[in-house]
């Protein structure tokens, strides 16, 4: 099944896409505001980055951790597998040059709205590092809002906000454990 969305009031109308064929175009009248629009059938140049249908098959692909943007009024769940480096996370928006490209329509969502600096330490334990673009809205994590370009160390499970989004980061387990060292320094 597929949802498309109403341009006009963010309506959702789900559709079965099997019986269709790439390139197909398709006319939707919308239930709620009355609106007709189109939509030609195939791969969006975003889908390679979201698998919308898989989001979780993101997370696998995620050497270095991911985050999973929480299903929210504005959209669904999305998750993007980060990088070594710079990752910065906004809106999407053509040719807006963000390494992760939020699909919503949340108007508190800056274009360049944070960035999560992923690294190693001494040890090889990834570290990750959250800082606010600067943005209009702000990044909060734990309810705290983080000054422009200030930096917060932030660690599996964390919930951020941007915006009216909330984001987990997620890390993985296996290379965590593999580069774990024992506290004892045993």
């Amino acid at each position: 099944m597929k949802r498309v969305k109403c341009p006009k009031c963010d309506n959702y109308i789900t559709f079965d896409e099997t019986k269709y064929e790439s390139g197909q175009r398709l006319v939707f009248t919308c239930p709620e505001c009355g609106r007709e629009f189109g939509i030609r059938l195939g791969v969006s140049k975003l889908r390679e980055t979201q698998r919308e249908e898989n989001p979780d098959d993101n997370a696998r692909d995620a050497r270095y951790g991911s985050i999973v943007v929480i299903e929210n009024r504005f959209h669904y769940k999305q998750v993007f597998p980060l990088s070594l480096g710079d990752n910065v996370i906004g809106r999407y928006q053509r040719g807006s040059g963000v390494n992760i490209p939020i699909e919503t329509s949340d108007p508190s969502m800056d274009a360049h709205h944070c960035a999560i600096n992923v690294s190693t330490d001494k040890q090889g334990r990834l570290k990750f590092v959250l800082r606010d673009g600067p943005s209009v809205t702000g990044t909060f994590v734990d309810n705290e809002i983080l000054g422009d370009r200030e930096r917060r160390v932030i660690d599996d499970g964390t919930l951020f906000t941007i915006g009216a989004t909330s984001i987990i980061l997620k890390v993985n387990n296996e290379e965590d454990e593999d580069n774990r060292t024992d506290p004892k320094g045993a």
